[in-house]
């Protein structure tokens, strides 16, 4: 049979022109690209392939930026804590942070554009109190009150950028120049973006794609005074901030934003935090400026008949594509790094563009292609696990980043990429353009609604902070599963109500973030919409600490909806006595253990009619409860495993009533899932582990099988 080919693009760089068309040939490649710190020589150029070059918009020009050192991009910091033991207080404001990669702007009036703060109290020092010190870059504070805690903010440049750095110190590039990021909100950065590009794509008559990586903004990453990560937000607006940035938005939102805006405490407003409406009212104003620069330069790439591709990383702030203005920018493709089902999801969702690309990992960089490791355990972990989001939503192509020259050196790892990228076009030729059978339709409630799509954190280098397990892990769950997702906020519920094709809600993490709403509970408005919703029949799923703000009573605010609450110590006087578990319950069927994660402690039943599923340890971990017509359903955790996504799917089954339709299409055995797609007649049978599987497989007619499928196997079936 004659290999498929296509829908795939290899990184390559100089001197290596004959492992290059091997691996084409192997890898079935069809474009070429380089990467951070690779070139594409002229005879590699001249190969039948598409031709990405990337291309940095606002660093790795130098001497531009050198001529213009006014112009480099800004952030606001906070220093650290530090407590008054006296009525005078000095702050070395600078210290923990990499002096490498920022410095003081003493340029602008530190007394119009820094603020200290007395963090005991929240208030706002006045400038006639407190002096700079340029010398020894720090701040001192007369007149503070002892034993009190101080912060200044602080306003900087970012001298080197983030992505260059960790490239540049992961790889040891040694003298290689730090790239110094400029500001195209400024006039000189601004006309300079536009010509540079002009130009070069003049001198580059080969390139077919402009990889833009990305545009203006990076995302927030900080490093600390030892050049290790010390703050990443993936999210963060900081770096987008300027003074240009602030008089402007003054001058539009007909109000002036704090440095407190931006810094937040110290938190930055990560992505776990409520924004607040300043906050979102900047974001939505850097989103407008970027989307209008980006046009331009689109349309620059266009005239040029070349196509325009944006990374989906680096300096992606204010091009998010499910924002309000992404679709006006005109971009042909979006490409963006896959760790796992959700950031396949992330990429393949986006509307508007011409077709979309996943990086696939590992990325090859020395941190992983060394001596002594395989390569090969990571690629196929990372293959699995969004190879099932795949099944729902395909990308329209793959690829990989880095140096090919190390890959080549692991002749098990290049075995295995071949076998994933057939395997991707036979998924891809089977199901694009068909809609797959859904069973239901899900609403993720959260403070983010659509603008945070299949989105929690996601931070730098694939690492999960443990503080948003369960969230993360009922995204991963739902990217691959049978059923509809979409992302409402809780702005949208209070103006506009549920949606009318949502069977269920979910909100899921910790009290307090913006996945599970913290103060946005205190809103009747809200509460009183979804009440009515479930009372209606509607189902109601929670996850971790839902609905949590302690308020009238109440630590869960929909705890009538969920049938629990939580015990904070305040009525450890009232006896709990509803603790019998029913046996056999319908959520519980395919369960061998429970895995709850960190889960949480002292849940309580609130009456005799909660259906407790799950009791262990003085708690309840899981139950259901009827609210009129609909119900609601506790989870106390939820990191993902295949376990907990048959858990989580019976769950939402039950909460909607239509356990009877759950199994409709259907594979008994939880590491193996069945995929329909009724438009064309078919459907696929999959294995999502790494080891022989049996299960009874339903295919959609009410008829029951029993299949044996080999390791990460997928057989595809017709049906009339």
């Amino acid at each position: 049979m004659k290999k498929s080919t296509g829908r795939v693009t290899l990184p390559s760089q100089q001197n290596f022109l004959q492992e290059t068309k091997e691996l084409m040939e192997r890898w079935g490649a069809d474009a070429i690209r380089d990467s951070d710190g690779t070139k594409l020589d002229d005879e590699i150029k001249q190969l039948d392939a598409k031709i990405y070059t990337t291309y940095f918009v606002a660093r790795n020009h130098n001497d531009f930026a050198k001529q213009h050192l006014e112009e480099m991009q800004q952030l606001y910091l906070m220093s650290q804590f530090y407590t008054a033991t006296e009525t005078t207080l000095e702050i070395p404001f600078l210290k923990g942070y990499f002096e490498e990669q920022i410095e003081p702007d003493y340029m602008h009036d530190p007394k119009v554009w820094w603020e200290v703060i007395d963090r005991s109290t929240g208030e706002v020092v006045s400038p006639d109190h407190w002096q700079v010190n340029e010398e020894k870059n720090s701040v001192i504070i007369k007149q503070v009150l002892p034993w009190h805690e101080y912060t200044v903010s602080f306003l900087a440049y970012m001298k080197w950028d983030p992505t260059q750095m960790y490239n540049h110190i992961t790889n040891d590039w040694g003298d290689t120049p730090h790239d110094i990021p400029f500001d195209v909100r400024q006039p000189h950065s601004n006309k300079y973006v536009k010509e540079y590009l002009q130009q070069w794509l003049k001198e580059n008559p080969d390139t077919d794609v402009v990889r833009f990586t990305t545009f203006f903004y990076h995302f927030t990453l900080i490093f600390n005074d030892l050049g290790k990560e010390k703050f990443v937000d993936w999210f963060g607006y900081g770096a987008s901030v300027s003074v240009a940035a602030l008089e402007a938005f003054a001058k539009e939102k007909g109000y002036r934003l704090r440095p407190e805006d931006i810094v937040d405490k110290g938190y930055y407003n990560s992505t776990f935090r409520v924004p607040s409406q300043a906050y979102l009212d900047y974001i939505d104003f850097i989103q407008q400026f970027v989307a209008k620069e980006v046009k331009e330069l689109v349309d620059i790439v266009h005239d040029h008949n070349k196509e325009a591709m944006m990374f989906l990383g680096d300096n992606w702030i204010g091009t998010e594509p499910y924002g309000n203005y992404f679709s006006s920018i005109g971009m042909d493709a979006v490409v963006g790094s896959v760790g796992d089902g959700t950031t396949l999801r992330i990429i393949a969702d986006i509307p508007g563009v011409k077709y979309t690309e996943g990086r696939f990992l590992p990325y090859f960089f020395p941190d992983t292609f060394y001596e002594g490791n395989d390569p090969v355990i990571e690629a196929n972990e990372n293959w699995l696990t969004a190879r099932r989001a795949l099944m729902r939503k395909p990308l329209d192509r793959i690829g990989y980043g880095g140096y090919l020259s190390l890959a080549y050196q692991f002749p098990k790892f290049v075995d295995y990429v071949e076998k994933v990228t057939d395997e991707f076009r036979e998924i891809y030729n089977n199901i694009h353009g068909t809609k797959p059978y859904i069973g239901l339709k899900v609403a993720v409630l959260n403070a983010w609604g659509k603008l945070r799509t299949w989105q929690t954190h996601i931070v730098a280098h694939g690492k999960w902070y443990k503080k948003a397990y369960s969230y993360q892990g009922v995204l991963e769950a739902l990217s691959g599963s049978a059923v509809d997702v979409a992302f409402i906020s809780f702005d949208d519920v209070i103006d506009n109500g549920v949606p009318d094709d949502v069977d269920i809600i979910i909100n899921a993490g910790d009290a307090g973030t913006a996945f599970s709403g913290g103060e946005r509970w205190k809103d009747a408005r809200l509460t009183s919409i979804l009440r009515e919703w479930v009372y209606q029949g509607g189902g109601f799923v929670g996850i971790g600490e839902p609905t949590a703000y302690h308020q009238e009573g109440r630590y869960f605010q929909l705890a009538n909806v969920l049938g629990v609450d939580k015990e904070l110590g305040f009525s450890l006087s009232t006896n709990k006595y509803f603790i019998e578990v029913t046996e056999n319950h319908f959520i519980a069927e395919d369960v061998v253990a429970f895995d709850f994660g960190e889960s949480m402690e002292h849940i309580y039943a609130l009456n005799e009619a909660t259906e407790i599923i799950e009791y262990s340890n003085g708690g309840v971990h899981l139950a259901s409860s009827t609210f009129g017509k609909g119900r609601g359903v506790y989870i106390a955790g939820l990191p993902y495993s295949h376990e907990n996504t048959r858990l989580l799917l019976r769950a939402l089954y039950y909460a909607a009533h239509k356990e009877g339709e759950m199994k409709k299409w259907f594979a008994s055995n939880v590491h193996c899932e069945v995929h329909a797609y009724p438009e064309i007649k078919k459907y696929a049978i999959i294995n999502n582990s790494t080891e022989t599987q049996i299960t009874d497989v339903y295919d959609g007619t009410g008829n029951k099988r029993q299949v044996t499928l080999e390791a990460s196997e997928i057989v595809w079936e017709d049906y009339s």
